[in-house]
């Protein structure tokens, strides 16, 4: 069976890819079935491979269809990665965000987009799975009361749900709150790595992205012998402490997918760094000063990749760190106030 590239499919550009190899392709006929928008990570995953692939039933796929690629037919990417997509002519946001199952504010937001309309051809958007919790407004909720309640940014709540920071809440609509914590007593029945909540102690809840495989003396501490000054928070992630102006090392070897360093809130982390480890996990280091890295390029496990800094939302210098697709091992071996060792506290 002949396998079709359309001329479209150069849009699933992506970094070490040379987007004009689909020039010549010849476009699908009327026949041709449709396939659906790809969703995985890496929006071409076989770039460089041939037109072509034979699976394990003898079934030959097309790399590429008319809207995506072999992701398309394969598993979508889990809900927790970061993806990157480079707009096309046509496209709408409300369609991107549909392809990537999220909402047109997450790509907003996570853009500093001044509105749906804020997109060109050629613009690189971070697609970011968006942590954070649903709330009721309720009679006296404000921006203010609920950034407090939820441990979160008013502007950022305002920004996300597209609201105008001087207008009263609508009592009875739903508001995401991006990134918040909810503080539950210790009365309730839960868990944390030491075991039972003890007395009087309070836990942060809910975070995601806790689950998956443990890999041992994989990840390196970004910041070695910094200070854990935040517990498993957000998408299974750990704060460490240094001074401003302190490496960041990354975590293992992989190849940037993201480097942020234009200074803006991007989401609340500021300058930031994604990593792509090619075993189905990813590692972000936030608040840089700015990254020392650039997307596409392969860091090796230790390179510097930026220095700590205050960018984003953050109240000291820190590293935001988090590992996407498996487990913190930081966040099982390390308390609040001790210094982190190369590969754990345990170290």
């Amino acid at each position: 069976m002949t396998s079709f590239l359309p001329s479209r499919a150069n849009a699933f550009w992506f970094f070490s890819m040379n987007a004009n190899a689909a020039a010549g392709a010849m476009a699908p006929n009327a026949t041709t079935p449709t396939l659906q928008a790809a969703t995985n990570v890496d929006p071409n995953p076989n770039k460089g491979l041939g037109d072509s692939i034979q699976t394990s039933d003898n079934a030959v796929l097309a790399y590429a269809g008319p809207a995506g690629t072999i992701a398309d037919v394969a598993s979508a990417a889990p809900s927790d990665r970061i993806s990157v997509y480079v707009v096309r002519p046509d496209d709408t946001l409300s369609e991107i965000a549909s392809m990537f199952d999220v909402s047109v504010n997450t790509i907003i937001w996570a853009n500093n987009l001044k509105s749906a309309r804020d997109i060109h051809v050629g613009d690189t958007l971070v697609i970011l799975p968006v942590s954070g919790t649903e709330h009721t407004v309720a009679k006296g909720d404000t921006l203010k009361s609920l950034a407090k309640t939820y441990n979160a940014d008013a502007t950022e709540i305002a920004q996300f749900n597209g609201l105008d920071e001087s207008a009263p809440l609508s009592i009875g609509s739903t508001i995401i709150i991006p990134g918040g914590e909810l503080a539950i007593p210790a009365s309730t029945p839960a868990r944390t790595k030491n075991g039972p909540v003890k007395s009087g102690e309070k836990i942060q809840e809910p975070y995601l992205g806790g689950s998956g495989p443990t890999y041992l003396d994989y990840y390196q501490a970004p910041v070695p012998g910094g200070i854990l000054t935040q517990g498993l928070h957000g998408w299974n992630a750990v704060d460490i402490g240094a001074a401003r102006g302190t490496p960041i090392h990354a975590a293992a070897a992989g190849t940037v997918i993201v480097a942020r360093n234009n200074g803006a809130w991007n989401g609340g982390y500021g300058n930031y760094v994604v990593i792509d480890h090619g075993n189905g996990t990813q590692t972000l280091y936030a608040h840089m000063t700015h990254p020392t890295v650039s997307p596409g390029q392969t860091v090796a496990g230790g390179q510097i990749i930026g220095h700590v800094g205050m960018t984003g939302m953050t109240t000291g210098p820190h590293v935001h760190f988090e590992i996407r697709g498996a487990k913190n091992i930081f966040a099982a071996t390390c308390s609040v106030g001790e210094p982190v060792g190369l590969f754990s506290c345990n170290d």
